[in-house]
């Protein structure tokens, strides 16, 4: 489930995006400028993405069931991984392509104050936004910084909303750059050319997106820090002889899947094996709360051990049984 803190910056970014997008799009109106029109599409874009992910987070509330037996959290995965590649791209590509239209047929820019004026009002409401999205990632990024939290975070939406925002603020000045200049100069095509950019860092940000988002979805490990953790709660235990093999993957943001092949000491016998097992998984999740699933293997430790590879399923095409 979304923490609070994801869903006070989503409604935040939303609302934000909501009017700037209306009130840009009646710049645009008035103006005729081509740089207001990407920024409208760049907010309209940006509010669908805050409908997405709240409804990414709605969806993975739903209780597992039989066909999906480890829950519904890689929505959140799947609806981010939507916004990422299709809103952003479609922007970004639209930008560009009106940027390109207004380079081959300029037109002349009227009421130029009321464009400037509607873009400042913007960068002030996008500066809210982002304020908040830094305050709450702020609660949860603990001590890496922000690159680092943005490539590592195993939650998709304070992520997403920051690169929105930081995108958001950055499109803005360049919409301002671009109809200032046509402003001063006389020349229209500096309102394209602001176009062009908006276009362009669309695209960057969905292209950073959409790879972010395709390595969730398909499965991540949990975070080194995570798996450092499990380790020594595992090896803590005092009936573990070794560690022979273990995997994590998150199947939710909140939510990991553990897995474990281990030796414990031969003396247990079959119900102080179980209740050694039962021991090492409280163990790892008193370590780290996000392991609601784990599935241990007691096995014989060898030194020559190698861990057992995931062996792909056979293909039913080529006769196997």
């Amino acid at each position: 489930m979304a923490t609070g803190g994801s869903t006070r910056a989503i409604i935040a970014a939303m609302l934000a995006n909501a009017g700037i997008a209306l009130a840009k799009f009646i710049a645009y109106l008035v103006t005729g400028s081509a740089s207001m029109l990407a920024e409208s599409i760049h907010s309209v874009a940006d509010t669908s993405n805050q409908g997405l992910l709240l409804l990414g987070s709605n969806r993975a509330r739903r209780i597992a069931d039989d066909q999906h037996q480890f829950g519904y959290g890689r929505e959140r995965y799947f609806w981010s991984f939507v916004v990422a590649m299709v809103l952003f791209t479609l922007g970004g590509l639209y930008s560009i392509y009106e940027g390109v239209t207004k380079i081959r047929d300029p037109h002349e820019l009227t009421s130029i104050g009321w464009a400037i004026g509607v873009l400042l009002v913007a960068i002030v409401l996008e500066t809210f936004s982002f304020r908040t999205a830094i305050t709450e990632a702020r609660k949860v990024k603990g001590t890496r910084g922000w690159w680092q939290y943005i490539r590592t975070s195993r939650s998709p939406e304070l992520p997403v909303v920051l690169l929105e925002d930081a995108g958001a603020l950055f499109g803005l000045m360049f919409a301002l750059t671009g109809v200032g200049l046509a402003a001063i100069t006389g020349d229209e095509i500096w309102d394209a050319v602001g176009t062009l950019c908006i276009g362009a860092l669309l695209l960057v940000i969905a292209g950073f997106l959409t790879v972010e988002m395709k390595s969730l979805l398909i499965g991540e490990a949990a975070t080194g820090d995570d798996v450092d953790a499990i380790r020594k709660a595992v090896e803590a235990c005092p009936d573990v002889v070794h560690v022979i093999d273990l995997k994590t993957q998150h199947i939710g943001p909140e939510e990991l899947l553990v897995a474990g092949k281990l030796e414990f000491a031969s003396h247990l016998s079959t119900r102080e094996l179980a209740a050694a097992i039962d021991a090492t998984e409280t163990s790892i999740r008193g370590a780290v709360p996000l392991a609601a699933r784990i599935y241990l293997e007691p096995d014989v430790w060898r030194a020559d051990h190698i861990p057992t590879p995931d062996v792909p399923m056979p293909d039913p095409s080529d006769g196997a049984h």
